[in-house]
């Protein structure tokens, strides 16, 4: 991964840590039919990608990601037919899947605004940190459209709850970064200047453990929502098995033994 170069955002690879931001701060960092599948095709990529176990989604100029461009997506769309409009509203979805099928944590790492398809991103993240100015919102109603877009409906109340989720999907209002945490929506609050520090720490940590199991625990914790529970425990019965194979965990029991520190090598 560290060999792409994006064309509708930027990313950085270093130490098997992908950090990724929206490039137009001035606009409060929209996204476009173009990001959006470039961003789609990057997390499908994510899948092979050796250098990297741990995906950071940033802000830039102190906003994640004011949604869908006005001029560039909403726009176009009122012009466009059925058939064009599913085709868009697809490609949307697939973000969402890519990121939940990419085998890596990813922690949105969220400064000023995050609205709309923004708030998805960071909602289709493993773990998102804020800053007190951060201000989110699953605005599509607000906008004449429902609030069941690119999944909000089915993850939004697994992380805070279907009666706060229902009355932010219906209502389209922003919260803050402290009812964000209140709720479990934000796993913490950091100070601005301290975001992208307090993110790559948490990156650092998640790289330097088991990447493999952390790639089996996020397909489980996915894989787990369309099951019931008998099915579950078996399902995590094999996956635990699996990861019993790894050396990681042979290093672990290794390092146990010795009162030492494992190093994990994600195999």
């Amino acid at each position: 991964m560290s060999e792409l170069q994006p064309q509708h955002f930027e990313m950085q690879v270093k130490d098997q840590i992908a950090v990724i931001r929206l490039n137009r701060p001035d606009r409060k960092n929209p996204l476009t039919f173009d990001s959006y599948a470039e961003l789609r095709d990057t997390f499908r990529a994510m899948v092979y990608a050796d250098d990297v176990d741990v995906v950071v989604f940033g802000s830039n100029g102190g906003n994640f990601c004011s949604g869908g461009d006005v001029h560039d997506i909403i726009g176009p769309l009122v012009k466009m037919d059925m058939k064009e409009l599913l085709a868009f509203t697809r490609m949307t979805g697939d973000l969402v899947k890519a990121m939940i099928g990419c085998g890596k944590p990813i922690i949105a790492a969220v400064d000023g605004i995050c609205v709309g398809a923004g708030a998805i991103v960071a909602m289709a993240s493993d773990l998102r940190l804020a800053t007190p100015d951060a201000k989110c919102a699953f605005l599509f109603t607000r906008v004449g459209l429902a609030g069941c877009d690119m999944g909000a409906c089915a993850m939004l109340p697994r992380i805070i709850g279907q009666g706060r989720a229902a009355e932010l999907l219906y209502t389209g209002r922003s919260f803050g970064a402290q009812e964000g945490q209140i709720s479990g929506f934000w796993n913490a609050i950091h100070e601005a200047e301290e975001l992208d520090a307090a993110a790559l720490k948490m990156a650092s940590r998640l790289a330097a453990g088991p990447t493999f199991a952390h790639g089996i625990t996020k397909t489980q914790l996915n894989q787990e929502w369309n099951m019931g529970l008998e099915q579950a425990i078996e399902a995590e019965a094999q996956a635990q098995a699996i990861c019993m194979q790894t050396g990681d965990f042979e290093r672990a029991y290794h390092a146990f033994v010795g009162k030492e520190k494992p190093e994990f090598e994600g195999n």
